[in-house]
């Protein structure tokens, strides 16, 4: 089975802004009850998101975040066909790992 796509995060300058654009345009409810007020999506198949402000007031991005089993695997896939890993295999919340890495071309795929 092919890897699937499970989470998606805009982040940007202004977060509240995005969120209501968001939210008007998709006619998400996001859950901005926590530290920071990062906006959180979450579908009842699973799929998640996410809105929050860039850490470092830069205009942000757009990333996408794909399922493994194998995410160390993966990570070294990616530096073998001339990516490059930007975050490694990293815990967050409730034991979830994450990393992220760059495509050849310098785009920022997130692996979960």
């Amino acid at each position: 089975m092919a890897a699937k796509v499970i989470h998606v995060e805009v982040t940007g300058k202004d977060a509240p802004a995005l969120q209501k654009f968001y939210s008007d345009v998709f006619d998400w409810k996001l859950n901005t009850d926590n530290p920071g007020g990062y906006g959180m999506l979450r579908q009842e198949d699973g799929f998640t998101g996410g809105i929050g402000g860039t850490q470092d007031g830069s205009s942000g991005m757009v990333t996408f975040y794909v399922h493994s089993e194998d995410p160390a695997g993966i990570l070294r896939k990616v530096e073998e066909l001339g990516g490059k890993v930007i975050m490694p295999l990293t815990e967050v919340a409730n034991g979830t790992t994450i990393a992220l890495f760059a495509d050849p071309e310098g785009h920022v795929v997130g692996i979960m």
